[in-house]
């Protein structure tokens, strides 16, 4: 990961927010590679002596937000706690959706198996809860908005995994295989003594907006923009699915996504 590649997305006194790449984690981890603090300190000296307010999974990209002193840290920490802040992932899933909006109540406990993975247990499992709406039914593809009201380790992958809706790359839930422009392109034709690149081939889930309180009235919105492979990919899947672009349920959406306007 070169330095240049974190985006700062907002900054002030108490806060810089960021958009996460997918790949880097956000605490130190096996692999001995920089965490996101790390890194944020060699590439922006300024920011050095950043504090956590919240987590993103290592393989997960999108907005992120990071204190500067532990007031704002306890304060914006506070406000995930109380579930004061509004996430919105964008989730490229496999599968039929069969409502355009749906709650998924389960909860969640670490699988007794394998400690890498979360699984439903009703009996000792910790309350979790995700709504998500459509934006797209692509076939037998969908781009869906999700928010999680309980902020559960790998709470969006188990939740729709478990209905059928699997995150469309997720080793841990689903499968590893890139998604691959010759899937979605009829007659696709490949370049001679080329292999064919990937359109996308990591975890297919972005934490897109978060809503944070800027005071006891007003709410503050940040957006992280898709990187270019998530975009590539809601481009071909829009412009190769059977209903073009028609297959967004609101037509001004792909221009929203790829904006990164609100939603």
């Amino acid at each position: 990961m070169r330095k240049g590649e974190i985006q700062i997305i907002y900054e002030d006194a108490e806060v810089v927010v960021i958009n996460k790449p997918a790949g880097i984690s956000v605490t130190g981890d096996r692999s001995g590679d920089d965490d996101i603090l790390q890194i944020l300190s060699q590439a922006f000296p300024m920011t050095e002596g950043l504090r956590l307010v919240h987590r993103l999974d290592k393989c997960t990209s999108g907005v992120m937000i990071l204190a500067k002193t532990r007031d704002a840290q306890s304060r914006y920490t506070d406000y995930f706690v109380k579930r004061l802040v509004r996430k919105t992932y964008l989730a490229l899933v496999a599968g039929i959706v069969s409502n355009p909006t749906a709650t998924i109540d389960a909860p969640l406990a670490q699988d007794r198996h394998d400690a890498r993975r979360m699984r439903i247990d009703q009996r000792r499992g910790k309350a979790a809860l995700t709504r998500y709406r459509l934006l797209a039914d692509f076939g037998s593809i969908a781009l869906l908005a999700v928010s999680p009201e309980t902020g559960r380790t790998h709470q969006i992958r188990v939740h729709l995994a478990s209905v059928g809706l699997p995150l469309v790359i997720d080793p841990l839930y689903g499968t590893s295989r890139p998604l691959m422009l010759s899937q979605i392109k009829p007659a696709y034709r490949s370049k001679k003594d080329r292999a064919e690149p990937p359109l996308i081939d990591r975890l297919t889930l972005h934490a897109y907006q978060l809503e944070v309180p800027a005071d006891q009235t007003e709410t503050r919105r940040f957006i992280a923009p898709l990187d270019k492979k998530f975009a590539a990919a809601v481009k071909m899947l829009a412009k190769h699915n059977p209903n073009g672009f028609d297959a967004f349920q609101d037509p001004r959406m792909p221009a929203a996504l790829l904006a990164a306007e609100p939603i």
